[in-house]
């Protein structure tokens, strides 16, 4: 695994670290202002910016305070000199919701840039299988 790689890893874990927490200065940290993301709810175009993505999470937040979890179960990491992307399996859900669909994982996929030596994520997409 490359030093790049490493640091990726440390930064996606960082990242769902802080959503489990709720931590929303923690969870933007490392994305960049012009960030594109898909998400499991609409708008089904995705969102743009960083100030639409902030929005995104406080009533996600205030569903994960009930007891959900969120924490990684696979990532894979790739990267290049100046891009990289990574995809994880994550389990996101109640405790009830997981007992009933134990295998159910949210799909991540992230697009990532190095800018003045520092990786920042690009791009986001979050899904759910359909079954």
């Amino acid at each position: 695994m490359s030093e790049d790689e490493r640091r990726i890893r440390a930064l996606i874990t960082r990242w769902a670290d802080a959503v489990h927490r709720g931590d929303l200065e923690a969870v933007l940290a490392d994305h960049a202002e012009d960030l594109h993301l898909y998400h499991v709810t609409p708008p089904h175009e995705g969102l743009r910016g960083l100030a639409a993505y902030r929005a995104l999470w406080p009533p996600f937040f205030a569903w994960q305070a009930q007891g959900a979890l969120f924490e990684i179960d696979v990532l894979d990491v790739t990267s290049g000199p100046e891009v990289a992307f990574a995809h994880a399996l994550l389990r996101c859900g109640t405790p009830e919701e997981l007992a009933e669909r134990p295998t159910l994982r949210l799909r991540l996929t992230f697009g990532l840039r190095k800018r003045r030596g520092r990786w920042l994520i690009t791009h986001e997409h979050h899904s759910f299988p359909h079954d």
